[in-house]
């Protein structure tokens, strides 16, 4: 049997924690990450008055006959590769340092400034959003993987140039005098993050990965694909849509004299939005369908790697795997807890008289009389090719014994029917409690074993007790 080769997972979504690092981390570690970290939050600081201070926001540009404008503002590109190659934190508070700076050397407000300098830390929250959501691959070596970060990058720029707003305001600016601001900014930060950013991710992120890999202490595992993550991540992917149509669509509308077009241009945005809003609740009942699926999928492996596929009842490495834990638990809490030890008697005949066949059909009854006669809190499995095992926690060698024979008693009354014929079964049994100078759960098993032993050597149909005595019962 040839086994396909199992899909190559994408690492999971990891930021350096600054807990972790200042906990866990070295001192030549310490020295040049938080260092480094500081030295680029000066540097952002100083670059975002130099660009208020230059003159660099909403620079002109002539594209097909139509003026674009354009803002140059390099502690974007700093801030979010360090939101994309750190973290979230590493990255927003340089950007928040930054605007605040450029915003209080031009003369706003200080409530308005501390307002101000949230817009770039919301855009980067936007893209922390997607790489949790999606776990997409931040190397941007795949088709997929590059446009998922132009689509991300295009939503977060629109989402920080909310900033523009403020700008705007604060300065008494019309509305026509906005557009250069508001136009500038987001497109000016995207076209900085797709193609500055974009390459040094390209070029970073597989040192990063493996410095990330090399150091898991340090790192804080994110919440991959769960349902809250990517409803956030379709949520706000609509949102930023929605908000720059509405602000493109309002902001044409101020310059357009036609009424007709006026009402055109509102026309078609609602149904864009609409449109949208449909991609999206589309997006997310898909996404809840493929969910679905593959949890059913991990059930139906789990019970693959778990269960007898005849049976139905656990396969012997899953039952040692529970035998250790049931050992361990019982020896903590000083409770009693038994085992029952059984298998067919004379199944080789069955098997020569009957067929395999039948004797398949066999096994598949005497597991549906366990089933039936087991509480929830115990578990059975085939333990090898006719020998069966039922482990039966808080319960003492009385009520295992009894258990034992009702077991018995019921599988010697039931019928084993294959094809046009039928016949009877019959079990022995052997019973054995955890005790305290057990080394292992092996030792257990071995009692267990030997007491099935006795009751094939005492003329089989019948139970025995790893401690065979009367009083042990009375």
């Amino acid at each position: 049997m040839t086994l396909s080769k199992p899909a190559v997972q994408p690492p999971p979504y990891r930021e350096l924690s600054p807990s972790r690092l200042w906990r866990h981390g070295g001192p030549l570690q310490k020295t040049f990450l938080f260092g480094g970290w500081l030295m680029l939050l000066v540097l952002c600081a100083w670059l975002g008055v130099g660009m208020v201070k230059w003159g660099w926001s909403g620079i002109p540009f002539e594209f097909g006959g139509v003026a674009v404008y354009l803002t140059v503002y390099p502690p974007l590109l700093i801030c979010l590769l360090l939101t994309l190659t750190l973290g979230w934190w590493w990255g927003a508070i340089p950007a928040y340092c930054a605007t605040l700076c450029l915003a209080l050397y031009a003369g706003m407000p200080l409530q308005w400034a501390m307002l101000f300098g949230l817009s770039n830390p919301l855009g980067f929250a936007v893209m922390v959003i997607g790489y949790r959501a999606t776990n997409m691959r931040r190397d941007l070596r795949g088709v997929t993987d590059l446009l998922f970060y132009v689509q991300q990058s295009f939503v977060a720029c629109v989402f920080s140039s909310s900033g523009a707003l403020i700008w705007s305001y604060t300065n008494d600016f019309d509305r026509t005098a906005l557009l250069p601001v508001w136009q500038g900014w987001w497109l000016g930060a995207f076209v900085q993050s797709v193609l500055l950013v974009g390459p040094l991710m390209a070029m970073l992120w597989p040192w990063v990965q493996r410095w990330q890999s090399a150091h898991p202490r340090l790192m804080r595992d994110g919440h991959i694909r769960s349902r809250k993550t990517l409803l956030g991540l379709l949520a706000s992917v609509t949102l930023g849509v929605l908000v720059y149509g509405y602000a493109t669509t309002g902001l044409a509308d101020s310059q357009v004299n036609l009424d007709a077009l006026r009402q055109t241009m509102w026309v078609f945005y609602w149904v864009f939005a609409v449109i949208v809003l449909f991609i999206a609740f589309f997006g997310y009942q898909l996404f809840l369908h493929w969910q679905k699926s593959q949890d059913a999928l991990l059930v139906e492996m789990e019970k693959l790697a778990t269960t007898d596929a005849l049976t139905g009842l656990l396969n012997r490495r899953e039952a040692d795997r529970r035998m250790a834990a049931e050992w361990q638990r019982t020896r903590r809490s000083g409770h009693s807890t038994a085992m029952v030890l059984l298998d067919i008697d004379h199944f080789k005949q069955v098997n020569d008289q009957y067929g395999h066949p039948a004797g398949d059909a066999a096994l598949r009854r005497l597991a549906g009389v366990i089933f039936s006669e087991m509480r929830t809190v115990d578990f059975a499995a085939r333990y090898g090719g006719e020998e069966f095992l039922i482990v039966l926690p808080d319960t003492s060698l009385r009520g295992a014994h009894a258990f034992a024979e009702r077991l018995r008693e019921e599988v010697a009354a039931s019928l084993v029917k294959h094809e046009e014929r039928s016949f009877q079964m019959q079990v022995s049994l052997g019973v054995a409690t955890v005790h305290e100078d057990d080394a292992s759960y092996e030792r257990w098993i071995s009692r267990a074993d030997r007491a099935l032993y006795r009751a094939k050597q005492g003329g089989r149909n019948r139970t025995e007790l790893d401690q065979p005595t009367v009083e042990k019962l009375a």
